[in-house]
């Protein structure tokens, strides 16, 4: 079933209410996993998109769309395709040329084939290695070949680290099972990845004291939850369809509540305090830190003694820390 498909600015866009079912995905690649002197023809398709909004620009007066022309300012004239090269700036306005001759001269051997080098265990990885990801699906006469490498993966615990060469150029990646499906993660080579070591920001010292720890860790363990990525939205897109379905429909638009500003918490204790008592608050308990209360006082005196608990009528109330 479709619904009604939404024309911004004379270009069709993806619907704002989405068809039912999933669209058949294209494959972008064609090639096989080698490993040892196994091959596992495979196609590539793209497992994740981008849900921007997409806007046209357009003349105000007018409401046409603005033209982005590839124009040479010396020759001064619109640059035909044909024409246009690829050229390397080795000195400030001076290039040299590259023509396809060149680019196939330095053609890489393993251009259909994900050539596995290591397996390894995914926890090592940090995220910021991580590209863009692929499904990997079994190519033609493949299946058997594809199931064995899936089911032997998931036994191990493993992932690989391979080399393949999508669209020119080369890419570390790392393959591993998700759900009943290989995938590829193309990965940054580590000289791509920038040290922190040079933010000027960073270099500080600071005390941190047992209780201010103590109380962010424990504000940590009051947020821990599953990871249900179902819950997760994008707020801001949500609220600029509502904008746009508003304006076609020619309704006022109606402004999005703003969320009630935070008082200004100038010490550090006070905002853990905080944050824990909304914390509980939420799960529905009592919150008993109160700001520079006797109670905050207990429980910062007392690692051992939890901030807050269910309904004080399910327990006796215990002695404050005083002693009495």
């Amino acid at each position: 079933m479709f619904k009604t498909v939404i024309v911004f600015a004379g270009v069709m866009e993806r619907p704002l209410i989405e068809k039912e079912g999933v669209e058949r995905m294209r494959t972008i690649w064609k090639g096989a996993i080698s490993f040892g002197l196994v091959n596992v023809p495979v196609k590539l398709y793209t497992a994740t998109e981008t849900n921007d909004i997409k806007f046209n620009f357009l003349h105000a007066k007018c409401k046409t769309p603005i033209k982005y022309e590839k124009r040479c300012p010396v020759c001064d004239v619109v640059v035909p395709a044909e024409e246009i090269v690829r050229g390397y700036e080795y000195e400030k306005g001076r290039y040299v040329v590259l023509d396809e001759a060149d680019f196939a001269e330095i053609e890489i051997e393993q251009t259909r084939s994900v050539d596995i080098i290591d397996f390894v265990d995914l926890a090592e990885i940090d995220p910021i290695y991580y590209v863009k990801t692929y499904f990997l699906a079994p190519g033609d006469g493949g299946q058997k070949a594809y199931a064995l490498l899936r089911q032997a993966m998931q036994d191990s615990g493993k992932i690989a680290i391979a080399k393949v060469v999508i669209r020119s150029k080369q890419h570390l990646a790392a393959v591993r099972v998700y759900q009943n499906c290989l995938v590829m993660e193309t990965m940054y080579f580590p000289a791509e990845i920038r040290s922190p070591a040079v933010l000027p920001e960073l270099d500080y010292e600071v005390k941190l004291s047992e209780n201010e720890l103590r109380m962010a860790v424990e504000l940590i363990e009051n947020l821990a939850a599953e990871f249900d990525p179902g819950k997760y939205t994008d707020d801001y897109r949500q609220a600029l369809l509502a904008i746009i379905e508003a304006k076609i429909a020619g309704k006022e638009v109606e402004a999005v509540p703003a969320r009630p500003e935070a008082g200004k918490v100038i010490d550090l204790m006070e905002a853990l305090r905080a944050s824990i008592n909304r914390a509980h608050q939420e799960k529905g308990l009592q919150p008993e830190v109160a700001d520079g209360s006797e109670g905050g006082m207990a429980a910062e005196a007392n690692p051992n003694v939890r901030a807050a608990r269910p309904d004080p009528e399910a327990r006796p109330r215990r002695r404050r820390a005083t002693g009495e």
